[in-house]
């Protein structure tokens, strides 16, 4: 990897900025939270700004790091616009699928770019599903695709069982928004990558199914 893009450098330090005023600052934190009961009554920034506030310096160190490792794969692709097109529209996305399941659970609150950052992971993925990935407690390559069809059955899989303190759902909603966007960005992909568009479809559908349901 070469040197950061320079938009890469102002998402993660407005991330750090913001979190850690939220740190120090537990009412400012506590007014810009996502909390269903105050999105519901029309606090609707929420769903905006609890992107860039975290729970704790590991949870932000996480996040972008791992935004660190995908954000300029995006950007040489896509461009700088298009990069925080997908970023900014698979935070709100996935802190909306989050909203549609618990807006009945008025105690309920989550922060973190996780949706955002999982939105990236996926854009590059489509645009790159042959690279490798390595996880840190896997010594072997994993190709990117099957990642992301993993990561996204086990974010269902932890939305239909509550697994962890853990927002599921606004990561698997994040990563929907990474996967329509990207393919809006660049519709070629149905024909250059045809069958990973359309297996990286399949969690997005088995979701649907689960809701439509009632299992989920």
């Amino acid at each position: 990897m070469g040197d950061l893009d320079l938009v890469t450098i102002a998402v993660i330090a407005a991330n750090i900025i913001f979190s850690f005023k939220g740190f120090n600052d537990r009412s400012l934190f506590e007014k810009y939270k996502f909390n269903s009961a105050a999105v519901k009554r029309g606090e609707k920034i929420r769903i905006l700004t609890s992107g860039f506030l975290h729970v704790d310096t590991a949870h932000l160190f996480l996040n972008m790091l791992t935004l660190y490792f995908f954000a300029d794969i995006v950007i040489a692709s896509l461009g700088s616009i298009s990069f925080l097109l997908i970023y900014f529209t698979s935070l709100m996305i996935g802190n909306l699928l989050s909203y549609y399941f618990h807006k009945d659970e008025f105690q309920y609150n989550a922060v973190g770019a996780s949706g955002a950052v999982s939105g990236i992971i996926y854009a590059a993925i489509l645009l790159y599903p042959d690279m490798s990935l390595y996880m840190f407690f896997i010594p072997i390559p994993i190709p990117a695709y099957v990642f992301g069809i993993g990561y996204m059955f086990y974010s269902i899989y932890g939305m239909k069982n509550r697994i962890g303190n853990i927002g599921h759902d606004a990561h698997f909603g994040g990563a929907v928004g990474g996967y329509i966007l990207t393919l809006i960005l660049v519709p070629e992909l149905f024909t250059t990558s045809l069958l990973m568009v359309i297996l990286l479809a399949l969690p997005i559908v088995l979701l649907f199914f689960l809701q439509k349901s009632g299992k989920i």
